[in-house]
């Protein structure tokens, strides 16, 4: 039979249009398919978080989209959706608690690399830069930021990179000006945060360029890991309290404000209310006054510290004690005898006000005897105690205190004045040059137009006065700029 030529015609026009309808279709039915399984899949992980079921929840912030079905033989491919985003790291997708102290800014940024009870997320960290290991419920951040320093001293200021009032000469150099420029506080920070089974790890390794090995020496500030409420490593002192600290561009800070990284093993007790207990064991060597040919100092014990503190949204107030055991031997070959003290000291600080960029007090006082180790104006020179002429160690007593009021002119400028004065006792026995007392001031004002980076102008003022009471000062004008890797 023959088909007419007409109906030939007809032929050819309508089966390419009937099966490219089969091929859209094909595609969308794929298309919904795999939406409606990515809804369930979304839908069904929103239920197991809201229940609190949802196990590991790092690992879980990353939901896998299902694969897109395969489209029938002799159809076109079914085009791929883009891939859907890691969600951001937050407070509840790492599982861990907010502190309840108000947020403020800070130029040094040290407060951030404090632990904390629970592993709480530091105030004013927003938790920008973590990223998930694929196949792992870790999370990782690479921080850290990037600091010029400039520096102009009316006359010898002792130590060129960093304002520490002990150093200050007396005699000499007062009338000669100085000017140093440097970028050794940059420093580069790895942080990681994981849920386990026994509890949140955080662990934190940070560097600098104070170190010894050049002009800018690699030196690590912190090397530790905390696993629920249980801390061991190397980093800030238990007898701190970094929230306390003054907003300065200077990188040493008040004098008075105990200062020391270390090794330790901590435990921290959340009470409730905002209330804990933190009971630590610290490496700390004896710092002595002592005959170094003959005699050499001896680390028989750890330092033990016992604080109690108070976090709230209005500020915080922390109590310390530090108790330690001095001890000092005769070197080989030599028989001058040996001693031992039992030493110790107490400090309270804390901070009130800040916020939503508000005005904020920071303060602290502390006193005690044979603790000079742990101050940041006396560590390293020797002045916990001091072996007498028949051999018995004397502790030394140190005490001072330290203010600080930061005030915001806006959004984006800040300013900041801080006092600190220090005490060593008056003691015979020291040489006369050794230090008596220490003054130190500070005003700034600081720019920062954005998150990432800041810029700021000092004033600093330092007096030194020796157990002579010969004294010498110096004032300081010191500009910074600095550029944040994650804000």
């Amino acid at each position: 039979m023959r088909i007419p030529a007409r109906s030939l015609c007809l032929a050819a026009v309508l089966l390419p249009g009937a099966a490219a309808a089969q091929i859209r279709d094909a595609s969308q039915d794929a298309e919904i398919q795999r939406l409606r399984q990515t809804v369930e899949m979304l839908t069904s992980r929103i239920q197991a978080l809201e229940a609190g079921q949802a196990g590991t929840a790092p690992a879980a912030a990353a939901v896998a989209i299902p694969p897109a079905p395969t489209a029938p033989p002799g159809t076109a491919p079914v085009a791929s959706a883009p891939a859907a985003p890691l969600l951001a790291a937050t407070p509840e997708t790492l599982n861990v608690p907010e502190s309840p102290l108000p947020t403020r800014d800070t130029f040094d940024e040290d407060e951030q690399a404090s632990a904390r009870v629970d592993n709480e997320v530091p105030p004013g960290d927003e938790l920008e830069g973590f990223f998930q290991i694929p196949g792992t419920g870790t999370w990782l951040r690479l921080g850290g930021y990037a600091k010029l320093d400039a520096m102009f001293d009316s006359g010898d200021a002792g130590d060129s990179d960093q304002f520490i009032t002990s150093e200050i000469p007396v005699d000499g150099g007062r009338d000669s000006t100085r000017f140093n420029m440097h970028a050794r506080q940059t420093r580069f920070t790895i942080e990681g945060r994981r849920e386990t089974g026994a509890g949140q790890l955080r662990f934190l390794v940070q560097n600098d360029f104070f170190g010894s090995g050049g002009s800018y020496g690699y030196r690590l500030r912190h090397a530790w890991g905390q696993l629920g409420n249980t801390y061991v490593g190397f980093g800030w002192s238990a007898f701190m309290d970094l929230d306390s600290g003054p907003d300065t561009l200077d990188f040493a800070g008040p004098p008075a404000s105990p200062s020391a990284r270390l090794a330790s093993i901590r435990q921290y007790f959340p009470l409730g209310n905002g209330n804990q207990i933190i009971l630590a064991a610290e490496h700390r060597a004896p710092e002595l006054q002592f005959n170094a040919v003959t005699q050499r100092s001896r680390t028989a014990t750890p330092n033990l510290v016992l604080a109690a503190r108070h976090e709230a949204g209005w500020g915080s107030l922390q109590a310390s004690g530090l108790l330690r055991y001095l001890a000092y031997d005769s070197a080989k070959d030599s028989n001058e005898g040996s001693d031992s003290a039992t030493a110790g000291g107490l400090a309270l600080s804390g901070t009130w006000g800040g916020g939503d960029r508000g005005d904020y007090v920071v303060f602290g006082a502390v006193g005690g005897e044979g603790i000079a180790a742990f101050l940041g104006d006396l560590g390293g020179l020797n002045l916990d105690g001091i072996v007498d002429p028949q051999g018995d160690l004397k502790l030394l007593q140190q005490y001072g205190g330290w203010v600080g009021f930061t005030h915001h002119w806006s959004q984006r400028w800040r300013s900041t004045l801080t006092y600190s004065r220090l005490y060593l006792e008056r003691e015979d026995l020291l040489d006369p040059s050794v230090f008596r007392r220490s003054d130190y001031a500070a005003a700034n004002i600081v720019w920062q137009p954005a998150p990432s980076w800041s810029w700021g102008a000092e004033l600093l003022y330092g007096k030194l006065q020796e157990q002579s009471g010969e004294s010498g000062d110096v004032f300081r004008l010191q500009t910074a700029l600095k550029y944040d890797f994650v804000k």
